[in-house]
């Protein structure tokens, strides 16, 4: 299990003090620095026995990284009026409808240029959360029902599903069987939520990486590749919503 503390220090980059949190992992053989896609934090993970003195050192000796990593990071987009979000990997413009009551739901585009439109009633100052816990619902929908197919597949019931917000990963699988899910998937494409549903589904079977498993993978979701490569280019802008 990750054992991750407050923040811990911080380091100067381009006179700016930036602050590090020191993550310490059992599993871990060396320190790795990386940044956090939604605060903008420096995350170093350090081996078990590893120092938050020495973490903050080597955040320190990799500050040109982190300076440069931190100029590609792309700003936030808050869940209000005027912005645009992909839902489905589709642009919809956010829609504030105040006198309207309908919780939220989604408009055709005006014309063939136009956007889809994401309305969202009530206050305005209550916006950002009703989206999000819609969203949350929606991606709870596609997911429950991408891993039932999944797991009616392999002969398998359909193991418990949590879907929660993490930075690191999109998708777990417990010894128990749950299977949890970061909600952000609902603003990639389809393929991609279909293949990380297909993938911890598989972990019900397997719940290892080898041979059998990343071959029950792909036959459960041939566009394996095609996912992965996306999530790696870009999954991490994914964070920036909301």
């Amino acid at each position: 299990m990750t054992r991750q503390t407050e923040p811990t220090g911080h380091v100067e980059i381009d006179g700016e003090a930036v602050a590090v949190r020191v993550r310490l992992n059992p599993r871990a053989r060396r320190y790795v620095v990386r940044l956090d896609p939604r605060s903008g934090h420096v995350v170093v993970v350090a081996p078990k026995r590893g120092s938050v003195k020495r973490a903050l050192s080597f955040a320190y000796e990799h500050r040109s990284w982190i300076a440069a990593r931190r100029q590609e990071r792309p700003s936030p987009i808050p869940f209000e009026e005027g912005h645009i979000i992909p839902l489905r990997d589709t642009p919809h413009t956010i829609t504030q409808r105040p006198e309207a009551r309908r919780g939220v739901w989604v408009e055709a585009p005006e014309g063939q240029a136009g956007l889809a439109r994401l309305c969202v009633s009530g206050r305005p100052e209550h916006g950002a959360r009703r989206l999000t816990d819609w969203l949350k619902r929606e991606a709870r929908a596609d997911i429950t029902a991408r891993a039932a197919l999944h797991a009616h597949a392999l002969g398998l019931p359909s193991g418990r599903i949590q879907v929660r917000d993490p930075f690191s990963r999109w998708g777990s699988c417990s010894s128990t069987g749950t299977l949890s899910f970061s909600w952000r998937l609902i603003l990639a494409p389809e393929f991609v939520l279909d293949y990380v549903a297909a993938h911890e589904t598989a972990h019900l079977k397997h719940l290892n990486h080898g041979k059998q498993f990343w071959a029950q993978v792909d036959r459960l979701a041939p566009q394996r590749s095609a996912a992965e490569d996306w999530l790696r280019v870009k999954g991490p802008a994914l964070h920036r919503y909301g």
